[in-house]
C-alpha cells in the first residue's frame, strides 16, 4: 500500500492542472466533476490505505515512498520523498475526506459564479498543498507544501478581486503569514546546521543526542518554529489576519478553518514534538501563547455582527486551545480536538454560508432571525454543530475533545491552576457567543426574507458532517466514562503519553465545573439575549460597556496597533522615498524622450510637398557633405 502514497496528492494536482488548461472550455458540470472528484478520489485511496495502515501489526510502522531526488548541491541531497504514520494520517484523512465533503458543497454554493473552474482549481491546489505538507518526509518538502497553502489562501480570500477590500484582506494575509514563515525558514537553516539532515525522522532520533535539554539553542530553535506555526495558526499576536479572511466565499473559510492552513502550526508543533520537549521554555511559551489567544479571540467573539466573524474568531480560541494541548504535553488531546474541531468548523460555516446565501448574502446576524422553522434542515445541522462547539457535556463530540484538554491543563505534568483556570473560562465565553450566535441567528422576528433554499449539493454535506459532529467524540472517552482510547492508543505510535501529576479519579469534578461553565455561558446569553433583552439594550448604553465593547469588537485593537508602529511609518517612507535621485534620474530620460518625440511629431504634417521638400533638401545635404569630404 505505500506505494499508492503518491496517489493521495498526485490527484489534486491532476485536477488542478485540468482545471487550468482547459477549465475554460469545460462545461460547469465537467468542471464541478473534475474538482470533486478528484478530491473524492484521494479521500477513498487515503481511507484504503488507512484501513491497511490501521490492521498493521507493527506499531511503529511507518509508510514511506521515495518519488525522486530534489536536488544534490554540496552533499545537500533532499528528495521528493512521502511518509505516512499515524499522526499524517489523521491529517491526511481530514484533509480529503472534509475537503470532498466541502467541493461538494461548493459545486452547488459557487454554481452561478463566472470563475467556476478558477475557483475549484484554487480549492484542488489548496487541498494538494496541504497533503504535502503533512505527507512530506522532510522539512524542505514540508515548507514547499507550507508557502504553498499561503499563496492558496491568498488566491481564495480574494478570489471576488473586483471589490477591493478582499484583495487588501488577501494581501493581508500573505504578509502577516510571512512573518511567521520567515522565522520557520531560519529556524530550518538552524536544523540543518545542527543536525546536517532535514529528514524529520532522523532529526527526532537524534535530537536527544545532539541537543542537551534546555540549551539556548534548542530553545531558539523551537521558538523559531513556533513563529511559524503562530503565523498560519493564527495565534496571537499574528492573528488579525484571519477575521479578514471571511472576505473570500464560505467554501474557502471552511477549508480554511477545517482541513488546512490555520492547522498546518498545530501539525508543525506536533510532528517535530521532541524539540519542543527539550525546551521547558519553549513549551511553556506554546502553552502560554495558546492560553491568551483562546480567551482573547473568545471575547472579541462576543461582540461581532457578521456571522462568519464570530466563527472566525472562534477558530482562533479552539486552536488556542489546541496550542495550550501542546504546551503542556498533551499532544494526542490536542490532534483530537483538532479533528473533532474540523467536523463541528466546516459544519458551522458551511452552514453559515447556506444561510448567507439564502438571505442575499446577508452577513449580519442581527438583519437575520426567525430562521429556525423557516430553513429547518440547516438550523438542526447548525445547532449540531453550535453545541460540539459549546462542549455541551455528553452528547457533542466536542466535549469529549475538549475535556480532555480541561483535565490535562490541570493534571499533567506541565499544567498549572492558571492555565486550568484559562481554559475553563474560555469555555464558558464560547458557551455564551455560540448561544448569542443560535439566538439571532434562528429565534426572534424575521428581519430577512428567505430568497431561495439551499439544494442537496449544499444540504448533504451538512448531514454528514452533523452526524460525525455527535459521534466522532465517542472514539476517546475520559477514564470515568470507559477509558475507551482508540485514538489516542493510535497516536501514541508516534506521539509521547502525558505525564499525569493528578490522580484521574477526581476528574469527575473538573468535568462538573465544565459543565458549570458551560451551562453557565449558555443560561446568561439566554437571560440578555431572548428572555429580558432589555437588559442587554441597558448595557450597551452605559458609556464604559460601550468602550469595552468596541475594543473588543476590533479584535483588541492589534490593527491599529501594527498600523500605528509597522504599515504608517512604512508608508510614510515609501512616500518620502517615491521621488529620490533614482526616481528623477528616469523622469529625466522620460522627459527628454517625450520632449523629443513631440519635435518629430511636428514633421509629420500630412503635406506631401513638404515630404518632399525635406527629402530634397536631405538629398542635397548628403551630396554636398559627400563631395565636401
Amino acid at each position: 500500500m505505500n506505494n499508492l502514497l503518491w496517489l493521495i496528492p498526485a490527484l489534486p494536482l491532476a485536477g488542478f492542472l485540468l482545471l487550468v488548461a482547459a477549465g475554460k472550455h469545460l462545461s460547469s458540470k465537467l468542471v464541478a466533476l473534475t474538482g470533486v472528484g478528484s478530491i473524492s478520489l484521494s479521500a477513498l485511496v487515503t481511507i484504503m490505505i488507512g484501513l491497511n495502515f490501521l490492521s498493521s501489526a507493527t506499531d511503529k510502522e511507518t509508510y514511506h515512498q521515495t518519488l525522486w531526488t530534489w536536488m544534490d548541491v554540496g552533499g545537500f541531497r533532499p528528495e521528493i520523498a512521502l511518509s505516512l504514520d499515524a499522526l499524517s494520517l489523521v491529517f491526511v484523512f481530514v484533509i480529503t475526506f472534509i475537503g470532498s465533503l466541502i467541493h461538494v458543497y461548493s459545486a452547488g454554493f459557487m454554481a452561478a459564479d463566472k470563475d467556476y473552474s478558477r475557483f475549484f482549481a484554487c480549492m484542488n491546489l489548496f487541498v494538494f498543498s496541504m497533503l504535502i505538507l503533512v505527507l512530506a518526509d522532510n522539512l524542505l518538502l514540508m515548507y514547499l507544501g507550507w508557502e504553498g497553502v499561503g499563496l492558496c489562501s491568498y488566491l481564495l480570500i480574494g478570489f471576488w478581486y473586483e471589490n477591493p477590500a478582499n484583495g487588501y484582506a488577501a494581501r493581508k494575509a500573505f504578509v502577516i503569514t510571512r512573518i511567521g514563515d520567515t522565522a520557520m525558514a531560519l529556524g530550518l537553516f538552524t536544523i540543518y546546521y545542527q543536525f546536517g539532515t532535514l529528514v524529520m525522522s532522523e532529526i527526532s532520533a537524534n535530537a536527544a543526542s545532539v541537543w542537551q535539554p534546555n540549551t539556548p539553542i534548542a530553545t531558539v530553535t523551537a521558538l523559531l518554529l513556533l513563529a511559524g506555526g503562530m503565523g498560519k495558526s493564527a495565534q496571537l499576536p499574528l492573528q488579525t489576519w484571519l477575521p479578514d479572511a471571511m472576505a473570500g466565499p464560505s467554501p474557502v473559510s471552511a477549508l480554511i478553518h477545517a482541513a488546512t492552513m490555520v492547522t498546518a502550526g498545530v501539525y508543525l508543533i506536533a510532528r517535530m514534538h521532541v524539540l519542543f520537549e527539550l525546551s521547558a521554555l519553549a513549551q511553556m511559551i506554546v502553552a502560554g501563547v495558546g492560553a491568551v489567544t483562546l480567551l482573547v479571540a473568545g471575547f472579541s467573539a462576543l461582540t461581532q455582527y457578521d456571522i462568519k466573524r464570530v466563527l472566525a474568531y472562534s477558530t482562533i480560541s479552539q486552536i488556542g486551545y489546541m496550542f495550550l494541548a501542546l504546551g503542556v504535553g498533551a499532544w494526542t488531546a490536542a490532534i483530537f480536538h483538532f479533528m473533532i474541531h474540523a467536523f463541528f468548523k466546516a459544519l458551522l460555516f458551511l452552514a453559515a454560508g447556506a444561510i448567507i446565501e439564502a438571505l442575499g448574502h446577508e452577513h449580519n446576524m442581527f438583519k437575520m432571525g426567525g430562521l429556525k422553522d423557516k430553513m429547518p434542515l440547516v438550523f438542526w445541522t447548525f445547532l449540531i454543530g453550535a453545541a460540539s462547539l459549546s462542549a455541551l457535556p455528553l452528547i457533542s463530540a466536542g466535549f469529549y475533545s475538549k475535556d480532555q484538554i480541561l483535565w490535562y491543563a490541570w493534571a499533567s505534568e506541565k499544567g498549572s491552576p492558571i492555565l486550568w483556570f484559562i481554559a475553563i473560562f474560555g469555555a464558558f465565553i464560547t458557551a455564551a457567543y455560540t448561544t448569542r450566535m443560535m439566538i439571532l441567528t434562528f429565534w426572534g422576528v424575521t428581519r430577512t426574507e428567505i430568497g431561495h433554499h439551499p439544494g442537496k449539493l449544499m444540504t448533504i454535506p451538512l448531514i454528514i458532517l452533523a452526524f460525525f459532529s455527535v459521534v466522532a467524540g465517542f472514539i476517546e472517552l475520559p477514564h470515568n466514562f470507559g477509558h475507551f482510547t482508540l485514538f489516542s492508543d493510535l497516536l501514541h505510535r508516534v506521539l509521547p503519553s502525558t505525564v499525569l501529576q493528578a490522580d484521574e479519579s477526581s476528574e469527575w469534578k473538573f468535568q462538573l465545573l465544565a459543565f458549570l461553565a458551560t451551562f453557565g455561558g449558555i443560561y446568561l446569553v439566554f437571560i440578555y439575549y431572548y428572555r429580558e433583552p432589555y437588559k442587554i439594550e441597558r448595557l450597551r448604553e452605559n458609556s464604559s460597556f460601550q468602550s469595552l465593547y468596541r475594543f473588543w469588537h476590533n479584535g483588541w485593537g492589534f490593527d491599529r496597533l501594527f498600523d500605528l508602529v509597522f504599515v504608517n511609518p512604512f508608508v510614510f517612507i515609501a512616500q518620502i522615498n517615491k521621488r529620490d535621485i533614482v526616481d528623477r534620474f528616469y523622469d529625466g530620460i522620460t522627459s527628454v524622450t517625450e520632449h523629443l518625440y513631440r519635435l518629430l511629431s511636428a514633421t509629420q504634417t500630412g503635406s506631401l510637398r513638404w515630404y518632399i521638400m525635406g527629402m530634397v533638401i536631405g538629398a542635397i545635404i548628403i551630396l554636398g557633405l559627400q563631395i565636401m569630404l
